[in-house]
């Protein structure tokens, strides 16, 4: 079964402790970064902070909106992306991410929520980006006295910590570091953390999109940079469950190129040079399909 997925991780907090928190263990190398969002409700304008704290060993973020230290407690945390709850826990006394949700995107990419107050999701829960997961909080280890905030951490599974901590992005732009004050644009419930654009790679544009219904959508995209073609298939029905999804490109005189198998989020990508040239393409989930006929001859 090919899987997509990441790892994220919580608070940056000890070395010796960061293994304890990862519950799930480490998967292939990360593919395709999600489409993550600011972890909060659209529109509000919040202050990220990464060099504020010693226990930061990469690219964590402490986020806060308030004009005093408890403004935020009980603020609401949303999911940055979709994805599957894997941890949702107090760390008790074994470091100091206190309350903790990690949310399994796949590809390789997870995210960390540090310090909740309340969580608000369960372990295999599957969630859509913009749901709502905890609240703001100082929850740590006994003795940790914070003022309540959000930590924030991007990490993937294809290396060890910290290493596999990586830069945030929202909104496809990369945060700010050290420091910025973002307005969030997590409005949608999307289930699915991908899109085509990111699953194809640098410098593909959409051209063209089929619809599959409810199961899902196909989408041919182009890259005017190297003259590639590519096409994805994303699902929108069981989404985050291995289930049959098919996408192809077809060059006019040339051979078909295919992905297929039993995957959790898309198929593809299928890149190949089409410039000046006609292409099929299309794909499937489940027993919806799409099939073109030679077109896009540009």
């Amino acid at each position: 079964m090919k899987i997509r997925r990441v790892v994220a991780a919580g608070v940056g907090l000890l070395l010796a402790t960061a293994t304890a928190v990862v519950l799930a263990p480490a998967a292939q190398a990360a593919g395709p970064r999600p489409s993550f969002q600011l972890p909060f409700p659209c529109g509000q304008a919040w202050n990220g902070d990464n060099d504020n704290s010693s226990a930061h060993r990469a690219y964590e973020i402490d986020f806060n909106r308030g004009s005093s230290a408890g403004a935020d407690k009980g603020d609401t945390v949303t999911a940055a992306a979709a994805g599957k709850i894997i941890t949702s826990a107090h760390q008790g006394s074994a470091n100091g991410y206190g309350n903790l949700v990690v949310i399994d995107h796949g590809g390789g990419w997870r995210t960390y929520y540090a310090h909740l107050d309340v969580r608000s999701v369960g372990v295999g829960a599957q969630v859509s980006r913009g749901q709502k997961i905890g609240t703001v909080g100082n929850t740590s280890k006994p003795g940790n006295n914070i003022s309540p905030h959000l930590h924030y951490e991007v990490r993937t599974t294809d290396t060890s910590y910290p290493g596999n901590i990586q830069p945030a992005y929202f909104n496809g732009a990369r945060f700010g570091y050290p420091n910025q004050t973002l307005t969030s644009r997590n409005c949608g419930g999307s289930s699915n953390p991908y899109d085509a654009a990111e699953v194809c790679g640098a410098g593909y544009g959409v051209v063209d999109t089929a619809s599959l219904g409810a199961a899902g959508s196909v989408q041919l995209l182009f890259n005017a940079a190297n003259g590639n073609n590519c096409v994805v298939t994303l699902k929108s029905a069981s989404v985050g469950t291995a289930s049959a999804v098919s996408a192809y490109l077809e060059v006019q005189g040339a051979a078909r190129s295919t992905d297929s198998g039993s995957f959790e989020y898309y198929a593809g990508p299928v890149r190949k040079p089409a410039d000046n040239k006609c292409v099929k393409w299309g794909g499937s989930v489940g027993s919806a399909a799409y099939n073109s006929p030679f077109e896009h001859c540009g």
